[in-house]
């Protein structure tokens, strides 16, 4: 399976990245566990959180099937970086086309952060695999159905920063293609049962049924 198709089944079966900003190499493996026993396939790892790159390494190990990944990725060296420690995805808070380039490059799903038309577009052209919608508290569900209106058909399209299960479905309404989720889904020390929890919830919003 190339790393497009793992893409392809990932969003497939679930269409959530989790942000695990701030988790150590000491609780990766077992959120880890917990996130893909919860159909979770897409996690990240944000490279302001403590040893980044060794976390990385572990969860790439322990769920070879998810698709793992490194956020606030912000400059090329971090892309070899990140590669090198086994990263199959990066992801941006802002669009670099340097950072696309060397991430299609290496053979990684490349997704930056854009907040305007002009940004998705140049993104798309330098390769990004899709597109994290970033801040999402200043991108509305309309101003995401009239970049859907506009943008090849195919584009994926995330919102990432305040989402939560109660506007999830306004999002998907307007043409959003998945998610990021951060805090709501995971903070450094939270119990992994929290997790679970938080990520079973999210799985059942995404599906629009509701958890006894």
């Amino acid at each position: 399976m190339n790393i497009e198709q793992k893409l392809n089944a990932a969003m497939s079966a679930l269409p959530l990245v989790a942000i695990l900003r701030g988790i150590t190499s000491a609780e990766a493996i077992a959120v880890g566990a917990a996130l893909v026993e919860s159909s979770w396939k897409i996690i990240e790892v944000p490279l302001n959180s403590p040893q980044p790159l060794d976390s990385i390494g572990l969860l790439r190990n322990a769920c070879p099937d998810a698709l793992i990944g490194a956020g606030t990725v912000l400059d090329v060296a971090q892309v070899r970086d990140v590669h090198d420690a086994g990263a199959q995805l990066v992801v941006s808070p802002n669009f670099n086309a340097d950072v696309v380039s060397e991430a299609v490059g290496l053979g990684m799903v490349c997704l930056p952060g854009v907040a305007t038309a002009t940004e998705a577009f140049a993104a798309l052209a330098a390769g990004a695999s899709g597109l994290k919608l970033f801040p999402a508290e200043m991108i509305s569900p309309a101003a995401v159905k009239a970049l859907r209106a506009v943008l090849p058909l195919q584009t994926r399209l995330l919102p990432v920063g305040g989402i939560h299960t109660g506007n999830m479905q306004a999002y998907r309404d307007a043409g959003a293609s998945g998610f990021g989720i951060g805090s709501a889904l995971y903070k450094p020390g939270m119990p992994v049962q929290d997790v679970r929890r938080a990520a079973l919830d999210f799985a059942a919003a995404w599906a629009g049924t509701i958890r006894a």
